[in-house]
């Protein structure tokens, strides 16, 4: 059992990704094993995933390099054939990410959406409705940074805004823990001024495509 706290944690982005390598097969374990000739990864290098398995599409996971032609996809549970249909990752691709970013000046970090939704089920013959878990909401991060228009980072973020840019994200949180995402970023450019004991401040929003993985020390 562990607990962790805010204080010291970080958060950084992506949008230097590798040329992509092809998969040929994925394996349905867990971990997933993809084989993919040459590929080149190391222990823990991040990759995108890209793959008609929607579960794990657009999706950010760490590596177990295996062999020069095989590694795992640490975090990923393909054990289910219903959810992962056996040989239907055929044409996946792997895209190593590098050159993070870390977000300057953070005030406040608050994750939203990514919560379970449900279905209702309503027998005919029975007065008492259930509730089964059928997935989970949309993800992403609300970020408020402090505002300062000199600063090359925030400017990069806000160029990559109005490309609709998409990049890989990282939380680094003191204890080990790391959490990966993907999808748009979007950084404000109008400052948000409140009381004159605040510090003037900017929102950043990073919606993911896919899931967010987390992985201990």
């Amino acid at each position: 059992m562990a607990y962790y706290f805010p204080q010291g944690t970080k958060v950084f982005y992506s949008n230097t990704l590798a040329a992509a390598k092809t998969i040929s097969a994925v394996t349905n374990a867990s971990p997933a094993v993809a084989t993919s000739t040459a590929h080149g990864y190391a222990d823990l290098d991040p990759v995108l995933l890209g793959t008609p398995w929607a579960d794990a599409d657009s999706t950010v996971f760490e590596v177990d390099q295996l062999t020069a032609d095989t590694f795992g996809l640490l975090g990923l549970n393909a054990t289910d054939t219903n959810v992962y249909p056996s040989g239907s990752a055929v044409g996946s691709t792997a895209k190593k990410i590098s050159t993070w970013i870390e977000v300057p000046q953070i005030l406040t970090i608050t994750a939203n959406g990514g919560g379970v939704k449900y279905g209702t089920i309503s027998p005919i013959g029975s007065r008492q409705d259930t509730k089964q878990p059928i997935g989970f909401d949309a993800a992403g991060l609300d970020i408020k940074i402090g505002y300062d228009p000199s600063n090359a980072v925030i400017t990069g973020m806000q160029s990559l805004t109005r490309v609709f840019g998409k990049v890989a994200v990282k939380l680094l949180i003191p204890g080990g823990g790391r959490v990966y995402g993907y999808g748009n970023i979007a950084c404000g450019e109008f400052p948000e001024i409140g009381s004159k004991d605040s510090p003037i401040q900017l929102s950043v929003g990073i919606g993911f495509d896919g899931r967010a993985i987390s992985y201990g020390a």
